[in-house]
């Protein structure tokens, strides 16, 4: 049999419907989710597991205590990050590449565990206990922390990096769930709440740069002049806080029960598709009609479904059954798929080509937390005859400049892009990262144009061969590198969790937040790679070693323009796929009801 058995009769039943029972059903689905009504109707349901009502719960009275949350827990994860290079080189000595390289491994780490955290809370315990279990475990983590750098006797390399990879365990359930968690808020069949997610996104982001600021200035400066135990300590103090502000919001949370694991689905669709890689491809026809029978057996909240697309055709083999198949009285058969399915895998496929695209973003970010702090170290940081700035603390101004330039986007820019577009979120969501990606590109122009004047103020002033001198240059020269790479930020780092969480399946959503996080991550691995190749290639070279310990005698300005050239051939390339990309819900809609009729009253005819 060259088409599933289990959809020969539904086309026929459904064709012999009379089509006023279909416009009874649609008006009570309607009615259901209504604001008459006041039950949500995406599905969404409290701790227990009942219905809940629009009014009581979600929206901004839900999400606000989400972005405390997350605010607090980036003031804590900044304390930690962004002066790490400065505690591993002062500190526990190691030199400067080394510890580049840890931090970046640290960071990458950091941002891939998202993948498990994502896995755990779609497949078993849904978002809400696994943000609250990995709050424990991240709170554990900082305490150690703590106790590492200020007991003298627990000063070692080993204590630390257990401790600090106890946080990224700890991050890595708490990240993608929370923001997940904050976008399941909001009912995307309500108009009203489908354009507050929008803001949401831009409010969550402007969040975590107001707590990052915090983390980049008030504990850089403590932990640079009074002490490394109270500025690991507060971090801990205020993941604390955190975890009793989510858990003080939770009789207004809405929750999305777990639907099994998105990865078994993933698999299963590939496993299908290799056991009929003869059999030809079904007819698009007949895969609309196999796929408007499975809404026909979908409860009403179910997953979204997607109308079948064209793209990764070698795909719809899976749903093919034949004779085996229909004798297999398995309870699972892990050699037939559902169209919805295949659909939603080929909805992750058609991601991949945008997120290997933005991993040059991902490197260039990481050069702020680590290479820029070394540069700012060597230059004149005082403000009057006795404050000093820690050099990392201007990151705060990447932070800075989203918190000013947020609002800004999302009142101003927004609409008045979206009268002349049409589009609801003023320019697309691959427009709005493209954006931010030439905007990078240019940040390591100007930053390699700031290092060759650094080093020119080195020689000129005979410090070449003293690495520990302040060079008589303002570190203000280094603010529009961090600037560029806060506006930078305001587009392609919001852009993308919009769109990876926005274009992932409605069973997906954590998976797609930790997606959106990885692109830093494998930046932060890439990153260390290429600064490991780049030292042992440099360093035999006679012109000198890119990463020398004396940055006067260092190639930074070399570094920088070869990450510049590095995103310069990626944009073009996002380009190129941005221009290709189909928008699943915009391009394909969701299956509602008037639709799905029309669908099959065209195919019956």
């Amino acid at each position: 049999m060259k088409w599933a058995f289990k959809y020969t009769l539904l086309p026929v039943m459904i064709v012999g419907r009379d089509q006023q029972q279909l416009s009874e059903q649609t008006a009570m689905e309607e009615d259901l989710s209504s604001s008459f009504t006041g039950i949500v109707g995406d599905g969404s349901v409290d701790l227990r597991g009942r219905s809940v009502r629009r009014a009581h719960t979600g929206r901004w009275k839900a999400s606000l205590f989400i972005i405390g949350v997350e605010t607090a827990e980036r003031l804590a994860y900044a304390g930690i990050l962004s002066n790490m290079v400065t505690y591993l080189t002062d500190v526990l000595n190691e030199s400067t590449a080394t510890a580049a390289k840890n931090v970046n491994a640290w960071s990458g780490v950091a941002s891939m565990l998202p993948f498990v955290g994502a896995f755990v809370a779609d497949t078993y315990f849904g978002r809400y206990r696994t943000i609250a279990a990995s709050s424990v475990i991240y709170l554990l983590g900082l305490i150690l922390v703590t106790l590492s750098a200020s007991v003298r006797s627990l000063h070692r390399s080993g204590i630390f990096f257990f401790s600090i990879y106890l946080v990224a365990l700890g991050q890595g359930g708490h990240k993608p769930c929370l923001q997940a968690f904050g976008a399941d808020q909001f009912e995307d069949g309500d108009p009203v709440e489908k354009k507050y997610k929008s803001s949401f996104f831009n409010y969550w982001y402007w969040g975590i740069c107001f707590g990052t600021l915090l983390g980049v200035t008030v504990l850089l400066y403590i932990q640079d002049n009074v002490g490394w135990g109270l500025g690991f300590g507060i971090p801990a103090v205020t993941m604390a806080m955190a975890l009793f502000t989510f858990l003080c919001g939770t009789r207004f949370y809405r929750h999305k029960l777990p639907v099994g694991s998105p990865l078994t689905r993933i698999v299963h669709v590939f496993v299908a598709t290799f056991h009929k890689w003869n059999v030809s491809p079904p007819p698009q026809e007949e895969m609309k009609v196999a796929a408007a029978a499975e809404r026909e057996g979908l409860k009403f909240g179910s997953r979204r479904q997607y109308l079948p697309t064209d793209q990764f055709k070698f795909l719809d083999k899976a749903t093919v059954e034949d004779e085996l198949d229909y004798e297999c009285k398995t309870t699972h058969n892990w050699r037939l798929c559902t169209v919805q399915d295949v659909e939603e895998v080929k909805a992750i496929l058609g991601l991949s080509p945008i997120w290997v695209s933005c991993l040059t973003f991902g490197i260039v970010f990481s050069q702020s937390a680590t290479f820029f702090t070394k540069q700012g170290a060597t230059m004149d940081r005082k403000i009057g005859k006795h404050f000093e700035i820690p050099p990392a603390s201007l990151q705060s101004f990447i932070d800075l400049s989203i918190i000013l330039l947020l609002p800004v986007y999302d009142r101003i820019f927004v609409p008045i892009a979206r009268n002349l577009t049409g589009n609801e979120r003023g320019i697309t969501l691959l427009q709005r990262i493209g954006t931010g990606l030439f905007i990078s590109f240019l940040s390591m122009i100007v930053a390699a144009l700031t290092e060759i004047r650094r080093i020119k103020a080195a020689k000129d002033s005979g410090l070449i061969d003293m690495p520990k001198a302040t060079i008589p240059l303002s570190i203000s020269l280094l603010l529009p590198q961090y600037i560029l790479f806060g506006i930078a930020d305001v587009f392609t780092m919001v852009g993308m969790q919009e769109y990876f969480y926005d274009q992932m399946p409605d069973s997906m959503k954590s998976l797609g937040i930790a997606v959106y996080l990885s692109v830093l991550g494998i930046g932060s691995f890439l990153s260390s790679i290429l600064i490991s190749v780049i030292e042992k290639l440099s360093c035999r070279n006679k012109g000198g070693c890119w990463f020398a310990n004396n940055l006067n005698k260092a190639h930074l300005d070399y570094y920088y323009w070869f990450l510049a050239s590095l995103s310069a051939i990626n944009l073009c390339m996002y380009m190129l796929l941005a221009n290709r990309y189909k928008y699943k819900y915009a391009q394909n809609n969701i299956f509602d009801q008037d639709e799905s009729c029309k669908e099959r009253t065209l195919l019956a005819s």
